[in-house]
């Protein structure tokens, strides 16, 4: 890439990096100055002689002052003046590291908001050099890169995101640069893929389309229908005459071209005396028919020292191309291959390989070699090969093989797609729809282990009642019961890996929550691992369930403890985020917005790099059996996604682990309000009467629940199903309590209650389930109802019956 050469103010050109000359040395004294200060010299000697009398003391203030005026003149030598005002020549460190970038529009403008310079791809994207921020940019573009201009005059640098022209979306940074900070770099990236078409277009019908046809190279671009979109002069002048040059687009190719019964490719304008033509067919995306096509014709007659020449050419036609185009003798031995195919092939700069094979995996080397022989015969057919790159991932890429004559040595012509982007953007969305379908598999496990659970627990309470401490069954009893409650603490992981669960969210600080658990972090974490925390400053408050987050922080510590078997270091650190950052995070996930970020580190053994995208997938570990359930990570996932944030994380075997939390700045309208948790509730009774209709479709949880409300004093009538329900309520005379399953066959349980409050608009309702509250809230959204998460025990049951009863009866009918 070149420096541009602009005018300056005054009309001079300021010429690129290293044009400046040597700063100027100061003018030295002219001959006459020398004389007369030597014979001020002589003369202040001789007075002092006449003086004093005394030729020693003339003689050495003689010999000291030459000494003086020797020593002013060596340092002058040595440490010359430097030039100021007018003088100053401007300072190119700045230009320097402009021009590095070849792939990045960038111009630099001094304080004066004058240009001065400019690489070629600015004025290729802006069509012309024109000085930003005045850019045609489209919308508020313009006020936008404006105002990043002014911050980075502020603050030494600035950005400015979404800006267009035409269909090519950019970014922009703008820093302040120069030993006098006078100057600012405009650099423009294109965040898009380009429009190819639209590239060649405007090539074609600028100056390398004639570039190209000075060296007797014809090109144009036809569309999938085989209709002319746009071709360079040399072209339209063979094909169409000076007369139909100028209407040409939209006109069918066809015609244009005939082939005689040699097989010999001419022009059909031409006639009888036309020179045969050599076609070169690339298309825009190999192994897609239904795209346009880049033709490029060659005269055949054209001698080697001319095939060598428009060879020349054609590579830089290639070089222009954003895909990976490639050219290879009939050795197999590799001609010339464009910066998108090194690009494409992930080859490093610098290091050509010799060979295709050079560039795939050893099994695929055999197949590409044979089909490259198969197509250096000169046929002008192309064919597809799936190739794995060495070096990369292993996905399958497409490599489009085409034959090709009249370019000399040149006998293939090789295209390779970029689809590294690509195929990470289907490992991402891969990864993301696995994670939500085996989300939805959790929750569904978790509602239907829910009622198993409800029903065993409920039997152990029933059982328990019958005996007493002392009996033979009864530690059995005990035994069954524990085990039940830890199966349903699996249950609630899951439902938080599926974002399922219920959230109790406050407004918080997350230093706070680390400084309530970090007394048990001490005691979990053990006496071999040291616990470190840092908190940075201006932090934001977060909205959370503290509860919840406390569960983050000791499952991420316990894992950090694991890893460290051996002892170690745990480091927390929270520390603010703001949208800049995120944005130079170039994180596809993340929004840009403020966040509260918090890392949890250890020195541990690692995470390898093919574990490290499983890790938070349930019942994934690498423990021992029985030392582990692998629902810790996909809680943490769970608890963090429900609360709208983010976890990553990075990790190097035998260099330890870090998590990456991020959670959204709260943003309240005027002041928030401080959250005060509720008073706890006093305990119900367990004991109450009057008559309940029990609905639900599971036999087991049913009858639990029957046996239970029973015991308690109430008169229980149940039904299987929301429609039976419906029938029992009809036949009652009183009912003073409606508990119902929210998920049931036919007819749910909202369903069932909204027409049972057509009827009694003040009836009482408890609903349980297996699913969590915040999953069913859009499908019950019935006011005025009580809600038990299954599973629960006999207790929990009549308590939460005596509330809704107590509820029922205290309140104030609107």
């Amino acid at each position: 890439m070149t420096a541009q050469s602009l005018p300056s103010a005054d009309g001079d050109f300021i010429r690129g990096a290293g044009s400046a000359g040597p700063l100027s040395a100061p003018a030295g004294l002219s001959l006459v100055d020398k004389a007369v200060l030597g014979g001020l010299a002589l003369l202040s000697a001789a007075l002092l002689f006449w003086a004093t009398r005394d030729a020693v003391l003339a003689v050495g203030f003689l010999a000291g002052l030459a000494v003086a005026v020797g020593g002013v003149l060596l340092a002058r030598r040595l440490f010359p003046a430097a030039v100021t005002g007018e003088a100053l020549v401007p300072d190119w460190t700045m230009l320097r590291q402009a021009v590095n970038h070849d792939d990045i529009a960038i111009a630099v403008t001094d304080r004066g908001g004058r240009m001065v310079c400019a690489n070629d791809l600015f004025g290729t994207w802006f069509n012309g050099f024109v000085t930003p921020p005045g850019l045609p940019l489209e919308g508020r573009g313009a006020e936008t890169l404006k105002n990043a201009g002014r911050v980075a005059w502020r603050d030494g640098e600035g950005y400015a995101d979404d800006i267009a022209i035409g269909p090519l979306q950019l970014r922009a940074q703008v820093t302040r640069t120069g030993q006098s900070d006078d100057y600012l770099v405009w650099r423009f990236s294109a965040l898009e893929r380009l429009d190819l078409a639209a590239e060649i277009v405007r090539h074609l019908d600028g100056p390398a389309g004639r570039t190209l046809g000075h060296a007797g190279v014809m090109a144009a671009l036809v569309s999938a229908e085989g209709r002319l979109r746009v071709a360079n002069q040399a072209f339209l002048l063979r094909a169409l005459g000076e007369d139909d040059a100028v209407h040409y687009a939209g006109r069918d190719v066809a015609p244009m071209i005939r082939l005689d019964d040699a097989g010999a490719l001419y022009f059909a304008r031409e006639g009888d005396r036309a020179t045969p033509v050599r076609l070169i067919q690339i298309p825009l995306a190999p192994a897609d028919n239904n795209t346009p096509m880049l033709l490029a014709m060659l005269d055949e007659e054209m001698g080697p020292t001319d095939r060598g020449t428009a060879q020349t050419y054609v590579e830089t036609l290639l070089s222009l191309l954003p895909f990976g185009l490639a050219m290879v003798d009939r050795d197999g031995r590799f001609l010339y291959v464009n910066r998108a195919f090194v690009r494409a092939a992930n080859l490093p700069e610098g290091k050509m390989p010799r060979y295709p094979g050079d560039i795939v995996v050893g099994e695929d080397k055999g197949a590409l070699a044979d089909m490259i022989r198969r197509h250096s015969s000169g046929q002008q057919v192309g064919g597809d090969l799936s190739i794995r790159l060495a070096g990369q991932s292993g996905d399958p890429v497409s490599m489009r093989i085409v034959g090709v004559r009249g370019l000399g040595e040149a006998a293939v012509l090789l295209s390779l797609k970029d689809s590294s982007e690509e195929s990470r953007l289907k490992q991402q969305v891969a990864q993301a729809s696995k994670m939500q379908a085996v989300g939805q598999l959790a929750g569904g496990v978790a509602h239907d282990f829910n009622n198993i659970l409800t029903a065993v627990l409920g039997a152990c309470d029933l059982m328990l009642m019958r005996h007493t401490p002392g009996d033979s069954d009864y530690d059995d009893i005990q035994q069954i019961r524990s085990n039940a409650n830890r199966a349903a603490s699996l249950t609630r992981q899951l439902l938080a890996f599926s974002r399922q669960q219920t959230l109790r969210p406050q407004i918080l600080q997350l230093p706070d929550v680390i400084s309530e658990v970090s007394h048990l972090l001490k005691r979990l974490i053990g006496e071999t691992v040291q616990l470190a925390v840092h908190h940075g400053r201006g932090l934001g408050a977060v909205r959370a369930d503290p509860g919840q987050l406390e569960q983050v922080i000791i499952n991420l510590a316990v894992n950090a403890r694991d890893a460290m078997p051996g002892g170690g270091t745990l480091t927390m650190e929270t520390y603010p985020v703001s949208a800049a950052d995120v944005r130079q995070m170039g994180n596809e996930f993340m929004p840009p917005a403020d966040y509260c970020a918090l890392k949890v580190s250890d020195t541990g053994t690692g995470i390898p790099a093919d574990v490290l995208p499983k890790i938070f997938e349930p019942f994934f570990t690498t423990k021992d059996v029985g030392k582990g359930t692998g629902l810790g990570l996909s809680t943490v996932y769970g608890i963090i996604k429900q609360s709208a944030g983010y976890i990553f994380a990075e990790s190097k075997p035998g260099q330890g682990t870090s998590f990456f939390i991020y959670l959204p700045v709260h943003r309240a309208d005027g002041d928030a309000p401080v959250v005060v948790p509720p008073p706890a509730k006093p305990k119900k009774s367990q004991w109450g009467t009057g008559t309940i209709l029990l609905v639900e479709d599971e036999d087991m949880v049913r009858a639990v629940a029957e046996r239970a409300l029973t015991r308690a004093g109430y008169t229980v009538v149940t039904a299987s199903q929301g429609e039976e329900g419906l029938e029992r309520f009809a036949q009652m005379e009183r009912v003073d309590l409606i508990i119902s399953d929210v998920v049931m066959p036919t007819m749910d349980g909202p369903a069932m209650v909204r027409a049972m409050r057509a009827k009694r608009p003040d009836l009482p309702v408890l609903f349980m389930s297996g699913y969590a509250e915040e999953q069913l809230r859009q499908s019950i959204d019935i006011d005025n109802v009580a809600f038990l998460p299954k599973p629960f025990s006999v207790a929990q049951l009549a308590e939460a019956t005596s509330a809704a009863l107590d509820d029922a009866a205290h309140r104030v009918p609107k």
